[in-house]
């Protein structure tokens, strides 16, 4: 029998970092600019087989040992090249189901938890689309990806958001350390990822000027979900984020969907994430 959701708990840091200055929590967002530098690139590591796909689909088979089974989750996991998110020294470790660090006491997620987020996020649930014409032209679309427009909370290294970028139209990203955003801008651009915009800002505001999206996912929550993000999920849209702390150490992963009549929520199993701060520095 396969493992299902949830998996055994991990913290995972994905926007997460010390209490922004004062200052820093009245500073606009900006969207992250300029290519990747010759020093990032020299980051990834060569000679070390790393960039077979034999590797990747070894990882894909151990995934769907644990109940990923989303064709769609497994193939943008087979084909996105973890290493090139991770220090060189750790490389050897990219495709092992384990959390590493990315600087700023932050780390990259096991490929299983960003594998079963995104298959939450994808899960099909029709009452929740809008009319049915709309399902059935987004069907008879086959070469479409299967989400449009997202909104991920939480850039760090940029890895999910290169699988987004496999699954989606196109993806914003939100982060708030501003180091994490220009070195996860340089990772998508050496990865030759083009369709993620990565901002460094408040997650919490989300990114109204680019929505409305039909799927948000964050890697990092609270109490309560932050009205900007319900306002800008389009009707049919879902929003995966963690919620409350349930007992120490441990929160509901929050599922929201928009109808047409409003929003339903249910909750996907235990995650131990960040907390979602306010700010940006």
């Amino acid at each position: 029998m396969r493992r299902r959701f949830p998996l055994p708990l991990e913290r995972v840091r994905g926007g997460d970092g010390a209490a922004p200055p004062r200052a820093a929590l009245q500073r606009p967002q900006r969207m992250v600019q300029g290519a990747a530098t010759d020093a990032a690139r020299q980051r990834v590591p060569v000679g070390l087989g790393l960039d077979s796909a034999a590797v990747r689909t070894r990882m894909v088979a151990r995934l769907r040992q644990l109940g990923i089974d989303d064709e769609r989750v497994l193939a943008a996991l087979a084909q996105v090249e973890r290493h090139r998110f991770v220090d060189s020294a750790l490389a050897n470790q990219a495709y092992e189901d384990t959390s590493l660090p990315i600087g700023f006491g932050q780390t990259i997620s096991k490929p299983s938890v960003v594998g079963q987020m995104l298959q939450t996020l994808l899960q099909d649930d029709a009452s929740r689309r809008p009319t049915a014409s709309v399902a059935n032209a987004k069907v008879a679309a086959r070469d479409a990806p299967p989400l449009d427009r997202v909104l991920e909370i939480g850039t760090g290294c940029g890895y999910q958001a290169a699988l987004l970028a496999c699954l989606a139209r196109q993806v914003v990203s939100i982060e708030r350390v501003g180091a994490l955003a220009e070195r996860a801008r340089a990772n998508l651009a050496d990865a030759q990822v083009r369709n993620v915009h990565v901002i460094h800002g408040d997650g919490r505001l989300g990114a109204a000027a680019s929505g409305p999206f039909d799927a948000i996912v964050s890697a990092a929550g609270g109490d309560k979900l932050p009205e900007a993000w319900l306002a800008q999920l389009a009707v049919g849209g879902r929003l995966v984020a963690p919620g409350a702390e349930v007992r120490a150490g441990v929160q509901e992963l929050v599922v929201v969907d928009r109808h047409p009549q409003g929003v339903t929520r249910r909750l996907a199993g235990e995650v131990y994430f960040v907390p979602l701060k306010s700010g940006a520095e």
